[in-house]
Protein backbone atom coordinates (compact mmCIF):
# COMPACT_ATOMS: atom_id res chain seq x y z
CA UNK A 1 0.00 0.00 0.00
CA UNK A 2 1.63 3.46 -0.79
CA UNK A 3 2.28 5.13 2.49
CA UNK A 4 0.87 8.70 2.24
CA UNK A 5 3.40 11.74 2.35
CA UNK A 6 3.62 14.15 5.09
CA UNK A 7 4.25 17.00 2.89
CA UNK A 8 3.08 18.52 -0.32
CA UNK A 9 6.42 18.37 -2.09
CA UNK A 10 6.57 14.59 -1.23
CA UNK A 11 4.95 12.17 -3.55
CA UNK A 12 3.25 9.02 -3.24
CA UNK A 13 4.73 6.31 -4.07
CA UNK A 14 4.01 2.39 -4.02
CA UNK A 15 6.92 -0.51 -4.18
CA UNK A 16 5.58 -0.97 -8.21
CA UNK A 17 6.37 3.20 -8.09
CA UNK A 18 9.99 1.88 -6.74
CA UNK A 19 10.61 -0.55 -9.11
CA UNK A 20 9.60 1.74 -12.10
CA UNK A 21 12.66 4.45 -10.93
CA UNK A 22 14.99 1.60 -10.19
CA UNK A 23 14.24 -0.06 -13.75
CA UNK A 24 14.34 3.66 -15.21
CA UNK A 25 17.73 3.89 -13.39
CA UNK A 26 19.80 0.74 -14.33
CA UNK A 27 17.81 -1.02 -16.54
CA UNK A 28 14.78 -3.96 -16.77
CA UNK A 29 16.85 -6.44 -15.63
CA UNK A 30 18.08 -4.87 -12.25
CA UNK A 31 14.89 -6.16 -9.95
CA UNK A 32 13.85 -4.73 -6.09
CA UNK A 33 13.72 -7.71 -3.75
CA UNK A 34 12.05 -5.39 -0.99
CA UNK A 35 11.34 -1.78 -0.57
CA UNK A 36 10.03 0.38 2.10
CA UNK A 37 9.94 4.78 3.16
CA UNK A 38 12.56 6.39 5.01
CA UNK A 39 11.35 9.02 7.61
CA UNK A 40 12.81 12.11 8.66
CA UNK A 41 12.99 14.74 5.88
CA UNK A 42 10.18 16.96 4.58
CA UNK A 43 10.72 17.63 0.86
CA UNK A 44 11.63 14.23 -1.31
CA UNK A 45 9.99 10.70 -0.81
CA UNK A 46 13.25 8.80 0.24
CA UNK A 47 12.81 5.04 -0.05
CA UNK A 48 15.23 2.58 1.06
CA UNK A 49 15.95 -0.74 -1.69
CA UNK A 50 17.22 -3.53 -1.55
CA UNK A 51 17.93 -4.98 -5.27
CA UNK A 52 18.03 -8.48 -6.72
CA UNK A 53 21.96 -8.62 -6.16
CA UNK A 54 21.69 -7.40 -2.78
CA UNK A 55 22.99 -3.88 -3.12
CA UNK A 56 21.22 -1.58 -0.63
CA UNK A 57 20.25 2.15 -2.36
CA UNK A 58 18.35 4.79 -1.54
CA UNK A 59 15.95 6.54 -3.93
CA UNK A 60 15.15 9.89 -3.76
CA UNK A 61 11.97 11.52 -5.48
CA UNK A 62 11.82 15.05 -5.36
CA UNK A 63 8.62 16.69 -5.50
CA UNK A 64 5.95 17.06 -8.64
CA UNK A 65 6.27 19.38 -11.19
CA UNK A 66 3.31 21.34 -10.30
CA UNK A 67 4.23 21.91 -7.14
CA UNK A 68 5.28 25.42 -6.16
CA UNK A 69 9.18 25.67 -3.86
CA UNK A 70 10.73 28.17 -2.12
CA UNK A 71 12.81 29.78 -4.86
CA UNK A 72 16.48 28.00 -3.51
CA UNK A 73 14.90 25.04 -3.75
CA UNK A 74 15.06 24.89 -7.55
CA UNK A 75 16.87 21.79 -8.58
CA UNK A 76 17.49 20.69 -5.02
CA UNK A 77 18.04 16.45 -6.23
CA UNK A 78 20.48 17.64 -8.91
CA UNK A 79 22.11 19.81 -6.26
CA UNK A 80 22.63 16.94 -4.39
CA UNK A 81 24.15 15.09 -6.55
CA UNK A 82 26.47 17.67 -7.39
CA UNK A 83 27.41 17.76 -3.46
CA UNK A 84 27.95 14.31 -3.21
CA UNK A 85 29.90 14.40 -6.49
CA UNK A 86 32.39 16.88 -4.99
CA UNK A 87 33.15 15.71 -1.63
CA UNK A 88 33.67 12.37 -3.23
CA UNK A 89 36.22 14.31 -5.76
CA UNK A 90 37.51 16.89 -3.28
CA UNK A 91 37.16 15.17 0.18
CA UNK A 92 36.90 11.49 -0.52
CA UNK A 93 37.45 10.85 3.80
CA UNK A 94 34.41 12.39 4.00
CA UNK A 95 31.50 10.10 4.41
CA UNK A 96 28.64 10.82 1.56
CA UNK A 97 26.65 8.21 0.06
CA UNK A 98 28.11 7.22 -4.08
CA UNK A 99 25.53 8.85 -6.78
CA UNK A 100 24.53 5.67 -8.54
CA UNK A 101 22.00 7.92 -10.60
CA UNK A 102 20.66 10.77 -11.44
CA UNK A 103 17.52 11.08 -13.89
CA UNK A 104 14.93 13.24 -15.36
CA UNK A 105 12.24 12.19 -17.32
CA UNK A 106 8.80 13.81 -17.91
CA UNK A 107 6.41 10.75 -16.64
CA UNK A 108 8.75 9.90 -13.27
CA UNK A 109 9.66 13.69 -12.63
CA UNK A 110 13.10 13.59 -11.19
CA UNK A 111 15.10 11.65 -8.70
CA UNK A 112 18.70 10.16 -7.36
CA UNK A 113 19.79 6.81 -6.65
CA UNK A 114 22.64 6.50 -3.78
CA UNK A 115 24.25 3.96 -2.13
CA UNK A 116 22.66 3.25 1.28
CA UNK A 117 25.50 4.06 4.09
CA UNK A 118 25.46 2.04 7.25
CA UNK A 119 24.19 3.60 10.31
CA UNK A 120 21.99 5.36 12.44
CA UNK A 121 21.08 9.09 12.62
CA UNK A 122 22.20 10.85 16.28
CA UNK A 123 18.38 10.75 16.72
CA UNK A 124 17.82 6.83 16.73
CA UNK A 125 21.16 5.94 18.73
CA UNK A 126 21.04 4.27 22.00
CA UNK A 127 24.21 5.15 23.90
CA UNK A 128 26.53 7.79 23.97
CA UNK A 129 27.44 10.19 21.11
CA UNK A 130 30.06 12.42 22.38
CA UNK A 131 32.48 10.47 19.89
CA UNK A 132 30.24 11.01 16.86
CA UNK A 133 29.52 14.75 17.50
CA UNK A 134 33.24 15.13 17.72
CA UNK A 135 33.66 13.30 14.29
CA UNK A 136 31.25 15.19 12.39
CA UNK A 137 32.67 18.54 13.53
CA UNK A 138 36.08 17.41 12.49
CA UNK A 139 34.25 16.39 9.29
CA UNK A 140 32.84 19.88 8.83
CA UNK A 141 36.15 21.11 9.18
CA UNK A 142 37.45 19.10 6.41
CA UNK A 143 34.60 20.38 3.58
CA UNK A 144 35.44 24.16 4.66
CA UNK A 145 38.78 23.74 2.82
CA UNK A 146 36.80 23.10 -0.26
CA UNK A 147 36.90 26.73 -1.83
CA UNK A 148 33.68 27.49 -4.73
CA UNK A 149 34.24 29.99 -7.36
CA UNK A 150 31.60 32.55 -5.73
CA UNK A 151 29.21 32.92 -3.06
CA UNK A 152 25.80 31.63 -2.08
CA UNK A 153 24.17 28.72 -3.94
CA UNK A 154 24.75 27.97 -7.35
CA UNK A 155 23.03 27.11 -10.71
CA UNK A 156 22.08 30.34 -11.37
CA UNK A 157 20.34 30.59 -7.36
CA UNK A 158 20.75 33.34 -4.99
CA UNK A 159 24.56 34.64 -4.68
CA UNK A 160 27.17 37.16 -5.18
CA UNK A 161 30.91 38.07 -5.56
CA UNK A 162 30.94 39.08 -1.66
CA UNK A 163 29.17 37.26 1.26
CA UNK A 164 27.38 40.25 1.92
CA UNK A 165 26.17 40.80 -1.45
CA UNK A 166 25.37 36.91 -1.57
CA UNK A 167 23.69 36.74 1.86
CA UNK A 168 21.54 39.57 1.36
CA UNK A 169 20.28 37.68 -2.10
CA UNK A 170 19.85 34.62 -0.27
CA UNK A 171 17.26 36.66 2.72
CA UNK A 172 15.42 38.58 -0.33
CA UNK A 173 14.44 35.40 -1.11
CA UNK A 174 13.05 34.01 1.42
CA UNK A 175 11.38 37.48 2.28
CA UNK A 176 10.19 37.17 -1.08
CA UNK A 177 8.68 33.63 -0.28
CA UNK A 178 7.11 34.74 3.16
CA UNK A 179 4.86 37.23 0.28
CA UNK A 180 4.24 34.64 -2.11
CA UNK A 181 3.25 32.14 0.74
CA UNK A 182 1.18 34.95 2.82
CA UNK A 183 4.09 33.66 5.71
CA UNK A 184 3.31 36.05 8.90
CA UNK A 185 6.70 37.47 10.20
CA UNK A 186 7.11 38.50 13.32
CA UNK A 187 8.68 41.73 12.12
CA UNK A 188 8.26 43.90 8.94
CA UNK A 189 10.78 42.51 6.17
CA UNK A 190 12.62 45.87 5.90
CA UNK A 191 13.85 45.28 9.16
CA UNK A 192 15.38 41.89 8.25
CA UNK A 193 17.16 43.51 4.84
CA UNK A 194 18.12 46.87 7.54
CA UNK A 195 20.04 44.52 9.90
CA UNK A 196 21.39 42.33 7.08
CA UNK A 197 22.42 45.87 4.80
CA UNK A 198 24.48 47.22 8.95
CA UNK A 199 26.63 44.16 9.04
CA UNK A 200 27.24 43.88 4.97
CA UNK A 201 31.17 45.13 6.26
CA UNK A 202 31.39 42.35 8.92
CA UNK A 203 30.07 39.93 6.02
CA UNK A 204 32.56 41.06 4.02
CA UNK A 205 35.61 39.95 6.24
CA UNK A 206 34.57 36.87 4.91
CA UNK A 207 36.84 36.66 1.86
CA UNK A 208 36.69 32.47 0.69
CA UNK A 209 33.54 31.25 -0.39
CA UNK A 210 33.81 27.77 1.45
CA UNK A 211 31.67 24.87 0.80
CA UNK A 212 28.52 24.48 3.73
CA UNK A 213 26.51 21.42 4.28
CA UNK A 214 24.52 24.04 5.85
CA UNK A 215 21.49 21.28 6.88
CA UNK A 216 23.85 19.58 9.71
CA UNK A 217 20.84 19.21 12.32
CA UNK A 218 21.35 15.62 13.76
CA UNK A 219 18.74 13.73 11.03
CA UNK A 220 21.76 13.82 8.75
CA UNK A 221 24.46 12.49 10.90
CA UNK A 222 24.96 8.43 10.38
CA UNK A 223 26.50 7.05 13.27
CA UNK A 224 27.52 3.41 14.35
CA UNK A 225 29.62 1.41 17.14
CA UNK A 226 33.39 1.21 16.87
CA UNK A 227 35.40 -1.92 17.96
CA UNK A 228 34.69 -0.57 21.56
CA UNK A 229 31.13 0.03 21.47
CA UNK A 230 31.33 3.60 20.89
CA UNK A 231 29.77 5.29 18.29
CA UNK A 232 31.33 7.26 15.90
CA UNK A 233 30.37 8.97 12.56
CA UNK A 234 29.66 6.72 9.76
CA UNK A 235 28.02 8.65 7.23
CA UNK A 236 26.85 12.38 6.29
CA UNK A 237 23.51 12.55 4.44
CA UNK A 238 21.23 15.22 2.74
CA UNK A 239 23.88 17.33 0.71
CA UNK A 240 20.98 19.28 -1.32
CA UNK A 241 21.36 22.60 0.52
CA UNK A 242 24.70 23.27 0.39
CA UNK A 243 26.42 26.88 -1.26
CA UNK A 244 29.37 28.51 -0.47
CA UNK A 245 30.23 31.20 2.05
CA UNK A 246 31.24 31.65 5.78
CA UNK A 247 32.17 28.89 8.04
CA UNK A 248 30.45 30.26 10.49
CA UNK A 249 27.25 29.25 9.41
CA UNK A 250 28.00 26.09 9.43
CA UNK A 251 28.07 26.15 13.18
CA UNK A 252 24.33 27.02 13.39
CA UNK A 253 22.41 24.02 12.34
CA UNK A 254 24.83 21.07 14.51
CA UNK A 255 23.40 23.19 17.41
CA UNK A 256 19.82 23.26 16.60
CA UNK A 257 17.87 26.18 18.67
CA UNK A 258 21.16 26.90 20.85
CA UNK A 259 23.87 29.01 20.40
CA UNK A 260 27.66 27.66 19.73
CA UNK A 261 28.98 30.22 21.53
CA UNK A 262 27.36 29.26 24.83
CA UNK A 263 28.71 25.69 24.59
CA UNK A 264 32.03 26.11 23.70
CA UNK A 265 32.49 22.30 25.31
CA UNK A 266 30.23 20.79 22.95
CA UNK A 267 32.06 17.61 21.21
CA UNK A 268 31.29 19.20 17.57
CA UNK A 269 33.29 22.42 18.61
CA UNK A 270 35.73 20.06 19.64
CA UNK A 271 36.12 18.39 16.71
CA UNK A 272 35.90 21.32 14.32
CA UNK A 273 38.71 23.54 16.26
CA UNK A 274 41.07 20.16 16.79
CA UNK A 275 40.56 19.81 13.07
CA UNK A 276 40.94 23.17 12.00
CA UNK A 277 44.33 23.31 14.36
CA UNK A 278 43.15 26.05 16.28
CA UNK A 279 40.95 27.24 19.32
CA UNK A 280 37.25 28.29 18.11
CA UNK A 281 37.35 32.50 19.51
CA UNK A 282 33.76 33.66 19.99
CA UNK A 283 34.56 37.24 20.04
CA UNK A 284 32.12 39.79 19.08
CA UNK A 285 32.36 39.67 15.11
CA UNK A 286 32.04 36.32 15.12
CA UNK A 287 29.31 36.42 17.44
CA UNK A 288 27.40 38.72 15.13
CA UNK A 289 27.83 36.61 12.32
CA UNK A 290 26.48 33.33 14.55
CA UNK A 291 23.13 35.87 15.05
CA UNK A 292 22.54 36.72 11.41
CA UNK A 293 22.85 32.94 10.82
CA UNK A 294 20.58 31.89 13.30
CA UNK A 295 18.48 34.49 12.16
CA UNK A 296 18.55 33.42 8.34
CA UNK A 297 17.90 29.60 9.24
CA UNK A 298 14.79 30.36 11.66
CA UNK A 299 13.71 32.20 9.03
CA UNK A 300 13.86 29.50 6.64
CA UNK A 301 12.42 27.41 8.79
CA UNK A 302 9.63 29.72 9.48
CA UNK A 303 8.92 30.54 5.50
CA UNK A 304 8.82 26.72 4.54
CA UNK A 305 6.40 25.70 7.14
CA UNK A 306 3.09 26.13 4.40
CA UNK A 307 5.02 24.62 1.77
CA UNK A 308 5.65 21.52 4.02
CA UNK A 309 1.79 21.55 4.89
CA UNK A 310 2.56 23.30 8.30
CA UNK A 311 -0.04 25.86 9.65
CA UNK A 312 -0.45 27.70 13.15
CA UNK A 313 -3.53 24.92 13.54
CA UNK A 314 -1.28 21.17 13.29
CA UNK A 315 1.72 22.96 14.90
CA UNK A 316 1.15 25.97 16.79
CA UNK A 317 4.19 25.13 19.16
CA UNK A 318 6.67 25.49 16.23
CA UNK A 319 5.00 28.71 15.22
CA UNK A 320 5.73 30.22 18.24
CA UNK A 321 9.04 28.79 19.18
CA UNK A 322 9.97 30.37 15.72
CA UNK A 323 8.37 33.77 15.78
CA UNK A 324 10.45 34.07 19.43
CA UNK A 325 13.44 32.94 18.19
CA UNK A 326 13.65 35.32 15.50
CA UNK A 327 12.59 38.38 17.95
CA UNK A 328 15.72 37.31 19.65
CA UNK A 329 17.86 37.06 16.47
CA UNK A 330 16.85 40.61 15.67
CA UNK A 331 16.97 41.96 19.09
CA UNK A 332 20.65 40.60 19.60
CA UNK A 333 21.58 42.24 15.86
CA UNK A 334 19.88 45.10 16.87
CA UNK A 335 21.96 45.74 20.03
CA UNK A 336 25.08 48.40 19.71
Amino acid sequence: MPVPPLSPTQQLLSPDDVADYIAASFGADRQVADCGPLTGGGFATVWWVRLDDGADVVLKVGPPSHVPLLRYETGMLAAEARYFRLVAARAPQVPVPPVLHHGRDARLGEWLVTGRLPGRALPDLDGADEGARYDFGATVATLHRITGDRFGYDAGRAGGITWSVAFAAIVDDLLADAVDWNVTLPAPPQRFREVVARHAGLLDQVRRPALLHFDGWDGNVLAAPDAHGAYRMCGLVDGERFLYGDPMLDLVSPLLFRRAEDEPEHPFLHGYADAVGTPLVFDDRVRRRLALYRMHLHLLMTVEMPSRGITVGNDPGRHTLLAELLDRDLADLSAE
